[in-house]
């Protein structure tokens, strides 16, 4: 989470210097691709101080009306932050856009635009850099955007999806400002600015969808999950478990529980060391899984089997 953090505010950083120089230079120039890339940066801006709030509300311990936390309420500040860049990012800048092409007036210093559009790159290519750094430093050998989908961090992901649609709404800005100014059309600058609506929009959908399948209980994914049941399995006193049932709690908690079928007229105090085991087996391979809970349920295994059809 610490370094969730630091991404989070270099984008922070970052996006409040660009925002304020893009107000300056559209108001100068009248350039309608760098007021959308303006608001951009200012929601950007917002957007880092509400993954923040999220960050620490999601922190606090668990309580009489929370038993298991407030792990998850990173992921609807995220969903927040995803309509904000719809609504507030895609939808005003598809509106200025509209309205320039409507009403194009022509450029009066594109020197400016261009001054700015490349400090802007430079400093959105930085948080960039330190988004993307925290990925690799924690994706291991899965392969990049395996990484940053299973991180389940959507701090990290909306900052890696913010960054990656500005430096793209920055070339976009660019050749609206370029094609306005050479071919005399101001309209060019107008539909750059709609070109950039329609891609934090995009970005926007992407990031719902992310938020929305952790809201609603996501859990480990299929792979993860039988690797447990076969690693359960494989222990001395179980005949045969069922298929865990996993959910998210939090980007590094996941809530398991367990069906499990012991053998035959085992003592108590071995299925409580069993059990042992096996929550001590699945802690040390899976780090994430925090939360286990096995019950001894033949019933619920067989069902379960049956269900699945007896396939593995």
């Amino acid at each position: 989470m610490a370094e969730s953090r630091v991404v989070v505010y270099g984008a922070m950083a970052g996006n409040t210097a660009i925002a304020i120089t893009k107000f300056i230079v559209a108001g100068i120039t009248g350039s309608s691709s760098m007021l959308s890339e303006a608001i951009h940066s200012t929601v950007d801006t917002g957007n880092s101080v509400l993954l923040l709030v999220g960050m620490k509300r999601s922190k606090r311990k668990g309580d009489a009306e929370h038993p298991f936390g407030y792990g998850r309420e990173i992921y609807f500040w995220s969903l927040i932050v995803a309509i904000l860049i719809f609504g507030l990012g895609g939808g005003m800048s598809i509106y200025e856009g509209i309205q320039h092409i409507r009403h194009p007036e022509p450029l009066t210093d594109p020197k400016w635009n261009y001054i700015v559009l490349a400090a802007a790159a430079v400093f959105e290519g930085i948080s960039f850099g330190i988004a993307i750094h925290a990925v690799f430093k924690a994706k291991g050998k899965e392969p990049f955007f395996k990484a940053l989908h299973d991180s389940k961090d959507p701090s990290t992901f909306t900052v890696v999806a913010e960054d990656s649609a500005a430096l793209a709404g920055l070339a976009i800005a660019a050749i609206g400002v370029f094609a306005s100014h050479y071919f005399e059309m101001p309209v060019l600058d107008g539909a750059a600015s709609v070109a950039i609506g329609l891609l934090l929009a995009a970005v926007a959908v992407v990031l719902i969808w992310e938020s929305r399948g952790l809201l609603v209980g996501e859990g480990m994914d299929k792979n993860t999950a039988r690797a447990v049941r076969d690693m359960v399995e494989e222990d001395p006193m179980v005949m045969k478990s069922g298929f865990p049932l996993t959910m998210y709690l939090g980007p590094e908690e996941v809530l398991m529980t367990l069906d499990v079928e012991f053998k035959n007229d085992m003592p108590a105090e071995q299925v409580f060391e069993s059990v042992r085991r096996i929550e001590s087996a699945i802690r040390a391979r899976f780090k994430r899984v925090k939360r286990i809970y096995i019950e001894a349920n033949p019933q619920a295994v067989r069902a379960q089997a049956e269900r699945l059809g007896g396939s593995r």
